[in-house]
């Protein structure tokens, strides 16, 4: 509304202009219940992926069990076609308890819960990742190697759960010499930036993106695992407000850098939305 006024500035009237934001209104609040909508669909399934994941574990593991009895128990009734048969099922048993034991960390990460923070030396999580891959590293005779790393204020499983699958990949795509990992750390401004190099196979440009999304493998079959690994270390470190990436080259190995920064101190808890900062200063999921 502005005011009209005569020759010698007298306000004789005034002027209107109205418009009607009634579409925009109507979208608007469309929007707003499809955001909800979906929000509630996501977190439906991952209810349902939690639930199933952890749900199908035991009869698993009972198949497995009775399917190794049977071997034992009647080894002798068996011909080879018979005990060839009992392996792909005791074998494909396993590959299903990993990966649902993959699926259930991918949900349990994401959960939009409060979680215990507190002080977690990174040196120790090292240690417990070391131990956690002492078979493959052995098999492998790889070399792990890091910095002295910083303590944080975060939930522990989830950093064992990252390291432990960044270092088990650079194990599993290792090229014809021993694997040679290092992690190593730099403060920037207001955060720490982490990097996990090997001296493995490499990855093309055109993958940087696809390998974080869950069950996006490279190798199919050839390499085992479940494809969930990276989409795990994803979602860990952006809880924690940071963001992950990898540089590489075919047959020159990877770097997976990764940044951790924000305002959370131990003692208090982490929700889904909320990230944890740095002070100065068991097993998790299996690596993909």
């Amino acid at each position: 509304m502005s005011p009209l006024y005569d020759a010698v500035g007298r306000i004789i009237g005034a002027s209107k202009i109205a418009r009607d934001i009634t579409g925009r209104v109507h979208a608007a609040e469309r929007l707003a219940r499809l955001n909800t909508e979906l929000q509630r669909s996501n977190e439906d399934l991952e209810r349902f992926a939690f639930v199933a994941s952890h749900d199908l574990q035991e009869p698993l593991r009972m198949i497995t069990v009775y399917s190794q009895l049977l071997v034992r128990t009647y080894a002798a009734a068996l011909d080879d076609k018979a005990a060839t048969f009992v392996d792909n099922i005791v074998g494909g048993t396993e590959r299903m308890r990993e990966l649902l034991a993959d699926l259930l960390a991918y949900t349990e990460v994401g959960a939009k819960r409060e979680l215990p923070v507190e002080a977690v030396d990174l040196d120790d999580i090292m240690e417990i990742v070391r131990q956690n891959l002492k078979a493959s590293i052995g098999d492998s005779n790889a070399v792990v190697t890091a910095d002295h790393l910083p303590t944080i204020g975060a939930y522990r499983a989830h950093f064992v759960s990252l390291f432990q699958n960044l270092i088990g990949n650079a194990i599993k795509y290792r090229g014809s010499q021993p694997p040679r990992i290092h992690v190593s750390v730099e403060r920037t401004v207001g955060q720490f930036r982490f990097a996990v190099a090997d001296n493995g196979l490499g990855i093309e440009p055109e993958y940087f993106e696809k390998i974080f999304v869950a069950f996006k493998r490279l190798h199919g079959q050839t390499i085992p695992g479940t494809g969930i690994g990276l989409a795990i270390c994803q979602r860990v470190v952006e809880r924690y407000g940071g963001r992950i990436w990898v540089e590489s080259q075919p047959g020159l190995g990877s770097t997976f850098i990764f940044t951790f920064a924000g305002s959370v101190n131990s003692g208090t808890h982490l929700s889904g939305a909320e990230s944890a900062t740095t002070e100065s200063r068991g097993s998790a999921a299996e690596a993909v």
